[in-house]
């Protein structure tokens, strides 16, 4: 998995997923709201209806909502890979090096 970020106040991540049909997911962080969330690949009404959903919403709420959601037998599912980017984002949002 990585993620990929530039600095500043609005900062945008790459996520590369693991054990999804979606590939990647961007998204930019700012000031703890997460904007423009974009999943490369995967069912495309689902992962739409996740981005818009989330749009503007506090990152740490997505979070609390989106982890540990299960597609089928897999372990995961887009809106978890969306959840555990987030945390990472959060977790490493000041470095400004590939994660």
């Amino acid at each position: 998995m990585r993620l990929f970020h530039t600095g500043g106040v609005n900062m945008k991540f790459k996520y590369t997923t693991r054990g999804t049909c979606s590939s990647a997911i961007e998204f930019d962080l700012d000031d703890g709201i997460v904007r423009n969330i974009k999943f490369k690949g995967g069912c495309m009404g689902n992962t739409q209806g996740v981005s818009a959903l989330a749009e503007g919403m506090k990152a740490e709420e997505i979070v609390r909502l989106c982890k540990g959601i299960q597609c089928g037998f897999k372990g995961t599912s887009c809106p978890d890979q969306l959840a555990r980017a987030i945390e990472k984002a959060l977790d490493n949002k000041t470095d400004k090096t590939e994660i």
